[in-house]
């Protein structure tokens, strides 16, 4: 393939990669499936595509579109040429907002789309789940749906027009009115076979709304006329034509809406309720089921959510939404729900199978938390961490309403009779079912009650002339069982279209026809010769299975669902946001490393340079481990990486600089004059910078003359708290501490200073060890800090920090280097400054007075505050200030991460993540406003990029102490 690698590079202006690295990274989707690409492209323009279409006409090689690469089926999954429209071919051309139309490049995300409209009143309304990855493109490839469709149809319904290549390298529009040239000639075929078939089509197509399998001939029935012939190409899955300008039917945003959390006893009473709860014309009516129910509870960002919502123990909610252009009927709307459950034989007060009722939601903010939660629904269902995990296979089949509770309860068999059960969620509004059964695919027993369950199910399908395929499309799990429910002559059909279309096979072959075995292992991402070999590991990975104490089984969490490739909201993953690369978005580094544990891309690839490259620019901002509907550590896995790596290559003079850093702080301190030359004299920045790998483009942070001692601390007995110490508010901003210490002195809380034993070096969490792979050094560190804590942590005392990346270390390092009771109950005693005030309402001996400092103040959460939930606290705390107005930015990452931020080759980056959001809100903040940080990375950051001086809320709070 180099020779076509070549030829794609001289002949196109966009990203070709072809090396074994970023194949891997585009084998597979959010399917069971695994398939090698020949290569990788990322057009940016239609020119690109022209080429690359030429290209593999003349090379004989397949064509793959991809966008987001979500699917849950396997459609973004062939050895093909992938081009991925996501990168650069994603822009508007075109918005008519009298006419409420916009025309759009394949690749723009639909809430990038969705955010550009919400200005003009509008909005494009096919909200489904992966709202935030999912490209237009790839969705209407799809023919997606979402939770609203009861409203307002699925992709099908929203299109008015495509522009595409046909595989003879032809451009053409398709749309409704007059075609020439060779689109009139195959428009003509296309037409004479719809009215061929148009009685089979009446009879065998299934009449439910959910029907996305085989090609939309029924829109070239002479029922359907005028005829769309791009509704041709909506749901055909790439295999027709390469589309590259898309026109959408747009409509009215609606900005106000209303939700009952509806309550069952039994699953089965929710499936038989949803077709009375319809008859309100609601915008949508979802299920939760009790098994989502308990597996969110696990999961940090959706926990207080269900704790908020769901009453009891029900066996299923039906969550259903309102939304009137006139909001004033919304009380009405959510009354006569709760009249209807009355009605149906639901009440609070009941017992058994009549207890249940309507928990009312108006308020926005929580109405977009259930949202978050219900539309994550299929990931967190994969939050499972045993081998066996819910498999998507007969994911989404759709039957009438009146049939829903009478064909969950015969699938419900199904699974039982196969030893297996399922994991459910559904648009009950429209008989779609989110059903996955749990299975190991690792195992060949499994895989054969797989395709026993897929025979079965989908004749029950059948049987209800129901659509086995009712949301997520065909791909490689589904386009076998198209003769079960459209019959052989549809089948013929369907080949036919392709045929005429495509008569070469160029794009996206073996989708929707001429389809493998959905069984064939050889496509699995599991496959028969999967294993990863036993491998020497530093940290503990016990909660998941498999090679490494667990590591292989944290790696496999990652599911590619592609949440982490957000671009706005939470944390997660702020490297993407600037490079928009698979390879620097938690997915693609996840895909990394587990085909490197298993041998796919060859010897002593975990040690690689190019997995070095591959981890370059994650910032360890731990958004994942929040964020991700199934877990993914990233952070921790680096740590694994770069301990790897270091063991095999050893340390560059930079990682020494910045592991040894709490060795050398004493030193730098204490002849801080000299230590502060590198920023100070002319030159010495730029003539040091190949040397130590720290950009000259910056200063360094400034080491204090007067560093923290810890006999500044009155020492009390007994102490209610104790102050961890760390290295960098020790020796760079010794201020904070002496604030922290102010600060509690006011509100007389008896303090030490946590300390080690006398001749030692002060105490250190490690983390700068961890962030070089020098687990053994921050492993010896950990041990010294757990001796002298935890005596204070045995007196149920709370142990308070001040950096959050160093205090919260505590809390989810330290435990996986030391695993135990010990470590456990120390991370539980560790508490940020704003933690330990919030935790003080109900203590009559704590009084804080304050004052306002400032009429208003901008707070900028670390990374990891808000992955461990800590924002929350720090709000609490602020509230303590009267007449002062408290805004938290809502940002990702500042970009320093670290010593990420002075690195000579992640400098770039580091200031571009700044640029997204958190600088331009700063720079727009009047003088008299307050910046608030705690994070030192975060205040440096914030000076660096806007000249505004940040400080730490332990001297917000002092300069508030009347």
């Amino acid at each position: 393939m180099s020779d076509l690698a070549e030829i794609l590079r001289k002949r196109t202006q966009g990203d070709v990669l072809f090396d074994r690295f970023s194949r891997g990274r585009y084998a597979t989707d959010a399917s069971l499936y695994q398939m090698m690409p020949l290569g990788v492209l990322a057009p940016k323009s239609k020119d690109d595509i022209a080429a690359a279409l030429d290209i593999a006409r003349e090379q004989g090689v397949p064509i793959l579109a991809r966008g987001g690469g979500a699917s849950q089926c396997g459609q973004t999954v062939n050895t093909a040429l992938v081009l991925d429209n996501s990168l650069y071919f994603n822009d508007i051309l075109e918005l008519d907002v009298d006419n409420m139309r916009c025309v759009v490049r394949p690749g723009i995300v639909l809430d990038e789309l969705n955010r550009a409209l919400r200005p003009h009143g509008l909005w494009f309304p096919v909200d489904v789940s992966t709202a935030s990855r999912a490209t237009i493109g790839g969705m209407a490839g799809n023919n997606s749906c979402g939770g609203k469709s009861l409203g307002y149809g699925m992709m099908r319904d929203n299109v008015l027009s495509i522009d595409a290549f046909l595989a003879d390298g032809g451009h053409h529009h398709f749309g409704v009115g007059d075609v020439s040239g060779t689109l009139a000639a195959l428009s003509d075929d296309m037409l004479r076979l719809g009215a061929r078939e148009a009685e089979e089509i009446n009879a065998r197509f299934p009449k439910v709304m959910r029907r996305v399998g085989g090609y939309n001939i029924d829109a070239l029935t002479p029922a359907q006329a005028p005829h769309n012939l791009s509704h041709l190409l909506v749901g055909s899955e790439g295999t027709l034509a390469y589309s590259t300008a898309i026109e959408l039917k747009l409509w009215p945003l609606l900005a106000q809406k209303v939700l009952g959390v509806c309550h069952f006893a039994t699953f089965h009473q929710a499936m038989d309720a949803a077709q009375h709860l319809v008859t309100l014309k609601p915008q949508g009516v979802e299920l939760v089921d009790a098994t989502m129910i308990a597996l969110a509870r696990d999961i940090p960002m959706f926990r207080t959510t269900i704790e908020e919502v769901v009453t009891g123990s029900p066996e299923a909610l039906l969550l259903v939404e309102f939304a009137e252009e006139d909001s004033t009927r919304h009380p009405e709307r959510l009354n006569a729900l709760e009249e209807m459950m009355g009605d149906l034989g639901y009440t609070w007060s009941g017992t058994g199978r009549a207890w249940g009722g309507v928990t009312k939601v108006t308020d926005a903010a929580m109405q977009s938390r259930i949202a978050d939660l219900r539309s994550s629904g299929l990931n967190i269902m994969m939050s499972m961490k045993d081998d066996g995990k819910p498999v998507s296979f007969v994911e989404d089949c759709a039957v009438e309403l009146p049939d829903l509770a009478a064909y969950t309860a015969g699938l419900t068999e199904i699974f039982e009779k196969h030893g297996t059960r399922g994991t459910w969620y559904a648009h009950a509004s429209v008989g779609c079912l989110h059903v996955r059964p749990v299975l190991n695919l690792k195992l060949d027993k499994d895989v054969r009650t797989m395709r026993a369950i897929a025979e079965e199910c989908f004749d029950l399908v059948a049987k209800y002339k129901g659509s086995h395929s009712g949301e997520h499309g065909d791909g490689l799990v589904r386009s076998e069982f198209h003769e079960k429910m459209f019959g052989t002559r549809m089948v013929a059909a369907f080949a036919e279209v392709k045929k005429r279309f495509d008569p070469d096979g160029l794009f996206n072959p073996g989708k929707i026809v001429d389809a493998p075995k959905m069984d064939d292992r050889r496509l699995f991402r599991y496959g028969p010769d999967y294993a990863a070999p036993e491998m020497r590991t530093e940290l503990d990975w016990s909660e998941w299975t498999g090679s490494g104490g667990g590591f292989q089984g944290a790696i496999e969490m990652c599911n590619n669902n592609g949440a982490c490739r957000k671009l706005k909201g939470g944390v997660m993953c702020p490297s993407f946001r600037v490079t928009r690369k698979e390879q620097d978005v938690t997915r693609g580094r996840a895909n990394s490393l587990r085909l490197a544990i298993s041998g796919q891309l060859g010897p002593d690839a975990l040690t690689s340079d190019a997995m070095a490259e591959t981890m370059k620019l994650c910032v360890s901002c731990k958004g994942c481990t929040r964020e991700c509907p199934t877990g993914v550590d990233m952070a921790r896995m680096k740590i694994e990486v770069m301990a790897a790596r270091a063991h095999k290559h050893g340390l560059t003079l930079h990682d020494r600089l910045v592991g040894y850093l709490p060795r050398f702080a004493p030193w730098a301190s204490r002849l801080s004059f000299l230590a502060n030359l590198r920023n100070s004299v002319p030159g010495l920045a730029k003539l040091t910078e190949r040397l130590t790998g720290f950009t000259a483009s910056r200063n360094l942070p400034r080491w204090s003359a007067r560093p923290f001692r810890n006999d500044e601390v009155e020492t009390v007995e007994p102490p209610k708290a104790v102050i961890f110490a760390d290295c960098f508010n020790r020796y760079i901003e010794p201020e904070n501490l002496r604030a922290t210490v102010n600060v509690l002195g006011a509100a007389n809380v008896p303090l030490h200073v946590a300390a080690a034993p006398r001749g030692e070096r002060p105490l250190c969490c490690g983390r700068t060890f961890l962030s070089v792979g020098l687990v053994d050094e921050a492993k010896a560190e950990a041990q010294r800090l757990l001796a002298a804590l935890l005596p204070y942590a045995r007196q149920g005392i709370p142990i308070i920090g001040l950096e959050p990346s160093c205090l919260l270390t505590l809390r989810d390092e330290i435990p996986a280097l030391l695993p135990g009771e010990d470590a456990a109950l120390l991370g539980r005693q560790a508490r940020m400054l704003e933690e330990y005030i919030a935790d003080q309402d109900d203590n009559p001996d704590f009084t804080l007075s304050l004052q306002s400092p400032a009429p208003r103040i901008l707070l900028h959460g670390h990374c990891h505050q808000k992955a461990m939930g800590v924002m929350t606290s720090i709000q609490k705390t602020l509230s303590r200030l009267p007449d002062t107005e408290i805004e938290t930015v809502e940002t990702s990452c500042c970009g320093m991460a670290g010593a990420f931020g002075y690195g000579t080759d992640t400098h770039d980056i580091s200031l571009k993540m700044a640029e997204i959001d958190l600088a331009p809100t700063v720079r727009k903040a009047c003088d008299a406003t307050l910046i608030v940080a705690d994070g030192t990375s975060c205040r440096h950051q914030v000076s660096d990029t806007t000249g505004r001086k940040p400080i730490h809320v332990a001297r917000l709070l002092e300069m508030a102490l009347k």
